[in-house]
């Protein structure tokens, strides 16, 4: 593929190649190869292909000083690793992130079984090779029996573990979303763990930002439990299903829940929000630690 300068644009940047302690002014470059980090007094070039994390939001303590929103690139360089931060404009940055593990995962196939379960129910679904493809918001699994979309603001929770396929074991990842008003799990098996950690990353974006909105909220036991029973459900009951003693006290605190956030009213009763998922799915792993 000919290599083109697919992100131009000016931000801060760290590299230890820089050999500045502090965050400067530079230009970034990404190409279909390449990330160039661009300054004054030197540059740094980061193959692609010798990437095998990236961050967003999260910057190394030593550097939180100086960064809010950015992104971090982890490589290997002579058999170091290293680390490379870039910060900018939200608009630049949003475009840079997705070019970025859209060239990341670029060729990559991976074996995908969807939906392995149906709410608690496990499917007779079958094992299929896919390729992954991504855009603002989502990744889609093509050349596959059935393609599938999953939308990043809709995943639940999801887990690393390994699976053996053909004899191989193998990372995979397992994770929760929302379908079309239905909790599906998905198993995406990948060829090493290079490309775990950035498939990893970018399904856990929004998650992950949806984490931090609900680190500030603290249920009472009382909302627990009717979070959980509703949960228990299959994810929709009515107030006779959830009651756990007076009946006003439920209503008054189904109320609370609904400004939270956490449930709504669904056709046939009381749902779960995605974030009330997402309370219930980290009390239950808290539980079952």
């Amino acid at each position: 593929m000919e290599e083109s300068v697919v992100a131009d644009f000016v931000g801060r940047v760290h590299a230890a190649s820089l050999q500045t302690d502090e965050p400067v002014t530079g230009r970034v470059l990404l190409s279909q190869k390449r990330l160039v980090l661009a300054t004054d007094d030197g540059k740094e070039t980061v193959p692609l292909a010798r990437v095998f994390d990236v961050v967003v939001g999260s910057v190394p303590g030593d550097l939180r000083s100086f960064f809010n929103d950015s992104v971090t690139v982890a490589y290997d360089r002579d058999g170091s690793r290293r680390s490379a931060l870039v910060e900018g404009e939200p608009e630049d940055m949003d475009r840079f992130v997705r070019l970025l593990f859209k060239l990341l995962l670029r060729n990559v196939t991976v074996t995908v079984r969807h939906p392995a379960k149906v709410g608690g129910r496990v499917t007779d679904a079958t094992d299929h090779r896919a390729s992954v493809s991504v855009s603002p918001g989502e990744i889609r699994f093509d050349d596959c029996p059935e393609p599938f979309t999953v939308d990043l603001s809709a995943v639940i929770d999801y887990e690393r573990t390994d699976r053996t396929l053909g004899g191989t074991k193998r990372p995979a990842l397992v994770f929760r979303h929302v379908a079309d008003d239905r909790t599906v799990t998905s198993i995406t098996t990948v060829p090493n763990e290079r490309a775990l950690n950035i498939l990893g990353r970018y399904i856990k974006i929004e998650y992950d930002e949806a984490m931090e909105d609900l680190d500030s909220f603290d249920p009472t036991e009382e909302q627990l439990e009717i979070l959980v029973s509703i949960y228990s459900a299959g994810g929709e009951a009515n107030i006779a299903d959830v009651v756990t003693g007076d009946v006003t006290q439920t209503s008054m605190i189904l109320d609370s829940l609904r400004e939270a956030g956490l449930v709504a009213d669904g056709e046939s009763g009381t749902t779960l929000t995605r974030k009330g998922q997402m309370i219930v799915s980290s009390y239950l792993e808290s539980v079952n630690a």
